[in-house]
């Protein structure tokens, strides 16, 4: 088990396993989840000296809009229904969270399926010229809740969702990506998606098609082979989820926000999201969020549509395994853990 600490900038790599100047590839479904799931890995990585690249599949054109006075969001209760509007703003919103924790980000669909014709994704690292296909844009397929903090398939999905695409053509885009850069990681969520939102459980399957794809020299994907990439899936351990809610619940301050935004807390109780894990079988890395904590809050606010009520936890609550909290559309004052968990192959 390793342990990325503040001198993570000190060493050629913040996980000794990691080759010497290996990068990382995040492949994240919606704008914000780079954040919410892997803020402090990208931070840490970046902090490093590293290279880090998120590879967004949608623009989350069917989220929610907070439209909160005082941030940002305020005024933009409009974009909300209106797909192609919000997926533009959101693109601004992702723009600034990479920013904040430091690393590059390309959209799927903006990168190439072939060998054919020629294209630079906006957005990308300008020293990679890109060969491909045309972009056909991946939508957000939405979601509905099937029992708190659990979504399912919407029953309204559009044609041109991300959940409902055939898995290769995803897959490959990104399999040329992974021989262009040459990434030592590629993490993602687990086969749950996290939550069970379609579209993060259709990212996982792509992310492992497309580590297997780049490996293969008989593949029609651009580059030459590459296997070094490993699979790290974002999971926590089901008793440290437990606990951080509880500790929130029963923190002044936390409760002082959550009374003054009108936020509730999660149950701890209750049947946990499939991220949780009661147990871990295998390696697992973990990266202490202290350090980048900072860097992740500036995230999490720079996605003022999606998340509201971003701060840092004071002393005791961080003895108690809490760095900070945020709530999301649905009202529920989440912890932001002291480590985030990555389950390794």
């Amino acid at each position: 088990m390793s342990d990325a600490a503040s001198s993570a900038s000190a060493s050629p790599s913040p996980w000794p396993d990691v080759r010497p100047g290996g990068g990382l590839v995040a492949v994240h479904a919606h704008p914000d989840d780079e954040t919410l799931s892997t803020g402090a890995l990208l931070a840490t990585w970046a902090a490093a000296g590293l290279p880090a690249t998120v590879v967004t599949c949608t623009r989350g054109e069917r989220g929610e809009v907070l439209a909160l006075p005082g941030t940002t969001s305020e005024g933009l209760a409009h974009l909300g229904g209106d797909g192609p509007r919000l997926g533009a703003y959101r693109e601004t919103e992702l723009a600034r969270a990479v920013a904040a924790l430091g690393v590059d980000q390309v959209f799927l669909d903006a990168l190439p399926e072939n060998n054919t014709g020629q294209a630079t994704a906006p957005g990308f690292r300008r020293d990679v010229v890109l060969a491909g296909s045309p972009v056909r844009r991946y939508e957000d397929s939405g979601m509905r809740w099937v029992r708190p903090g659990v979504a399912g398939p919407a029953p309204d999905a559009p044609a041109r969702a991300f959940s409902l695409l055939p898995l290769e053509e995803p897959a490959a885009r990104l399999a040329g990506l992974l021989r262009r850069l040459r990434p030592s990681v590629v993490v993602t969520y687990e086969p749950g998606g996290g939550y069970g939102h379609p579209d993060h459980v259709r990212t996982h399957q792509v992310a492992v098609r497309a580590i297997e794809l780049a490996a293969d020299a008989d593949a029609v994907v651009p580059g030459d082979p590459w296997a070094g990439a490993g699979l790290w899936q974002v999971v926590a351990p089901a008793h440290e989820v437990r606990a951080a809610r509880r500790a929130l619940a029963a923190d002044p301050a936390a409760r002082a926000v959550a009374e003054v935004a009108g936020l509730a807390f999660a149950d701890p109780g209750e049947p946990l999201p499939p991220f949780a894990k009661e147990r871990l079988d295998g390696r697992v890395v973990r990266c202490a969020v202290g350090p980048m904590l900072d860097r992740v809050l500036a995230a999490l606010r720079a996605h003022a549509t999606q998340v509201q009520g971003a701060g840092a936890a004071g002393p005791d609550l961080r003895q108690r395994g809490v760095a900070g909290w945020y709530a999301l559309g649905h009202d529920v004052l989440a912890p932001v853990p002291a480590h985030e968990t990555y389950l390794v192959g």
